[in-house]
């Protein structure tokens, strides 16, 4: 008896753990710019995202809204590969999350934007995805310089003062009928991928 006491009790810290590990340098301020749903029709979408060009991890150059986001089922979050609590935890849950994907994953861009330009080159990131075991064609890491990164990261109502002041929530979209919610990272795995799911699933009525 008293080992299953200690079992469950293992369990529990390990939980909680993990839950602190992704907030204790991440903090979770109410974002200065909100993250605004654009009006009806795609111009305003792109107008909205702004079509920034950034660099992916293997150092293509990217548009934001045309080439990242147009017409896709997404989930975006922030990190910096200099991270050793949080980012890498998210990462790797990110990972399972396309492998509870199955064969829907292909459908489904994972884009992780770096709160650390000056530092996270297409060079560093491609690093982090073969370290992360990440380097998947449907997950893109982006950068640029910090002009650029302010600006798109503000588009999804983050103001990172400092690498560590992002937020690690979850953003998932379906960004041809702007649909847009927010998700926890210490959501289970398969939650997660249920949400992205019902998002690749035909609007009713349109």
């Amino acid at each position: 008896m008293r080992a299953l006491i200690l079992i469950v009790l293992t369990m529990c810290f390990c939980v909680f753990s993990f839950m602190a590990l992704a907030h204790e340098e991440h903090a979770e301020p109410a974002p200065a710019v909100a993250a605004a749903q654009p009006a009806t029709g795609t111009r305003d979408a792109k107008a909205w995202f702004t079509d920034t060009p950034l660099q992916d991890q293997n150092g293509e150059t990217l548009r934001f809204y045309s080439d990242a986001l147009q017409n896709r089922v997404v989930l975006l979050n922030v990190i910096f590969t200099s991270c050793n609590d949080a980012c890498p935890l998210i990462t790797r849950k990110l990972k399972e999350v396309r492998e509870a994907l199955g064969d829907k994953a292909d459908g489904i861009t994972f884009i992780s934007l770096t709160s650390d330009p000056l530092r996270d080159t297409p060079a560093v990131l491609k690093a982090y995805t073969l370290k992360q075991g990440v380097d998947d064609p449907h997950w893109l890491f982006l950068t640029g310089d910090k002009a650029q990164m302010d600006l798109v990261l503000g588009r999804i109502g983050q103001i990172v003062p400092t690498p560590e002041q992002h937020s690690t929530q979850l953003i998932v979209g379906d960004v041809a009928n702007k649909r847009w919610s927010k998700i926890r990272p210490d959501a289970p795995a398969a939650a997660i991928a249920q949400r992205l799911q019902l998002l690749t699933m035909p609007v009713v009525g349109r």
